[in-house]
């Protein structure tokens, strides 16, 4: 048979053979179905979060957006976060604000650090929509019952530089996107990834976006819950779960999925220039000085995703309490109200730094890849990431099914692209697919069994003994390849002895007889195929190790 009939022969089986595998809705029409974090199998900290893993699990608190995409150039948005549904002037939350790098616009900052409390809303948006969106917040609140009499305000509004995608000059922002975010605000959802303040925000050079995660801390003194919600917008190294993933990843300036081309006008932001923004919500009775202590631990979480916090990033974390013995209420002298004690602060850190590190990374699994103003910011690449945490032992076997699915059929989608691509002749390609997530290392998964190995031989190399010089390209094409795929190859005086690229993460014993079976049976294909003898005997195939 031709060397390029067997070639296409081969493909063809490969494709017959991953029609098994799940395509999810995202791979089908494009509609995002990327996972969370913790449903990827990415668990932060030991602490167990809210029933939502969201800020919203903070009995009263609510989150709202607004996105506003128009043409080729408009994304951004606004994000409201609502401390408790009640009125917010007459009923205020203490508060604190704590600036870790202060290359950024927050409005309301000084009265809030002066008086340690919240009378508004709090906001995020993009930088230039900070005066548009404050001040129809003052609008908003001024005309709420029982205003009638204010004279004064004190809006707080957050942001972070959106201008990549954003024509951000344009100032789109308009106030009635922000009665859109407020009027939307809900207790028991909070969207993520690129809506709202996060549309158009860029993180790592990857789509950034806003994320949220909680946590609860449980002892003699009660329970309290920490939830976050985190506008990211920043640079750095990218790490998670204690793993630096960003150095072995492609450059998002140059990478798009399925293209080797530079398609970006501009390289998307991945410095360490940016901003990110930081909202802590507490019902743990803490006043002001608390607060700004625990909103200095979040930057704990901020720092171990690898954060450069560089010269032009903005950096801030606004914290309050909705227990509603610490309320100020208008009109009422101030009663001494119990706060919780010093020793007691030590869990709420640990919890916020936890939940901050976690809706960072939801900011970003969340977020689909966007097209705007100067260019294209991909997707942060899970197919990519996730191998990697499981080679490093950084995720639980616990993974959500969709969270599978998508890594597998964006798995594929590599597979495919870089079998397509030209490459020597000279070469056996090992596709392993046997320790994808969600396979069951005992066989018992059905998705187990439909593991998949192409052994193949391209162009007749394995002729007599097997052993054939290996082209000087071959193993350079190697590091080019998906995790998931290896290049097997023999070289002249080491007979039988594979070369293989590892896969990022160890199969398991169970994994080795699948593997060594499937490739067992494909090399046996490919020696029919090009007319060689069967051999016999314990070194008769190469195995994938």
């Amino acid at each position: 048979m031709p060397k390029d009939s067997v070639r296409a022969a081969l493909l063809l089986a490969l494709l017959a053979a991953t029609v098994a595998i799940p395509w999810t809705a995202a791979a089908r029409d494009g509609a995002s179905q990327r996972p969370r974090a913790r449903d990827a199998g990415i668990v932060i900290g030991n602490l167990p979060t809210g029933p939502r893993n969201a800020i919203v699990d903070v009995a009263g608190v609510a989150v709202g957006h607004a996105t506003v995409v128009e043409g080729d150039g408009v994304r951004t948005g606004v994000t409201a976060i609502l401390p408790h549904a009640g009125d917010l002037y007459a009923e205020r939350v203490p508060a604190a604000i704590h600036v870790a790098n202060g290359y950024g616009k927050l409005l309301g900052i000084s009265q809030v650090r002066e008086l340690g409390e919240l009378e508004t809303p709090i906001l995020l948006t993009g930088t230039l929509g900070v005066w548009t969106a404050a001040d129809a917040l003052v609008d908003w609140q001024l005309a709420r019952p029982g205003m009638e009499a204010v004279r004064s305000l004190n809006p707080v509004v957050g942001e972070t530089n959106d201008g990549f995608l954003n024509d951000i000059r344009a100032r789109p922002l308009q106030a009635a996107h922000v009665r859109a975010a407020l009027a939307g605000a809900s207790t028991s959802n909070v969207d993520e990834g690129a809506v709202g303040a996060g549309t158009g925000t860029v993180a790592f050079g990857w789509k950034g976006g806003i994320g949220t995660s909680s946590r609860v801390v449980a002892d003699a003194r009660g329970e309290h819950v920490v939830g976050v919600l985190v506008q990211s917008n920043y640079g750095g190294t990218l790490t998670i779960a204690g793993v630096p993933v960003g150095p072995r990843l492609p450059d998002p300036a140059h990478w798009r999925p399925g293209s080797d081309g530079d398609v970006a006008a501009d390289a998307p932001p991945s410095d360490g220039d940016g901003s990110i923004m930081i909202v802590v919500a507490t019902d743990a009775p803490l006043d002001a000085r608390q607060l700004e202590r625990l909103a200095r631990r979040a930057i704990v979480g901020l720092a171990r995703t690898g954060a450069s916090m560089s010269n032009g990033s903005g950096d801030y974390v606004i914290a309050f309490s909705t227990a509603p013995t610490m309320r100020r209420i208008r009109g009422q002298p101030v009663a001494g109200a119990a706060t919780l004690d010093n020793e007691a602060m030590t869990p709420l850190f640990v919890a916020v730094a936890d939940a901050t590190g976690e809706a960072i990374l939801n900011s970003m699994f969340r977020a689909d890849g966007m097209r705007g103003h100067r260019g294209e910011v991909p997707a942060l690449p899970l197919e990519r990431v996730l191998p990697m945490l499981r080679g490093a032992g950084a995720t639980s076997a616990l993974v959500d099914p969709a969270a599978r699915d998508h890594e597998a059929a964006h798995a594929q989608r590599d597979l495919h692209q870089w079998l397509g691509q030209p490459r020597p002749l000279e070469a056996e390609v090992v596709v392993d697919m046997a320790d994808r997530p969600g396979a069951d290392h005992g066989g018992r998964d059905p998705h187990h069994q439909e593991a998949l190995q192409l052994h193949a031989s391209y162009g007749g190399v394995l002729a007599g003994e097997g052993e054939t010089s290996v082209h000087p390209e071959a193993a350079q094409r190697a590091a080019d390849a998906p995790d998931h795929v290896g290049l097997a190859y023999r070289q002249p005086g080491v007979a039988e002895r594979d070369h293989h690229r590892p896969v990022q993460h160890p199969l398991q014993a169970a994994d080795h007889q699948v593997t060594a079976r499937l490739a067992d049976d494909a090399q046996r294909e490919d020696r029919r195929a090009v007319g060689v003898p069967e051999r016999h005997g314990a070194n008769a195939t190469s195995r994938a190790r």
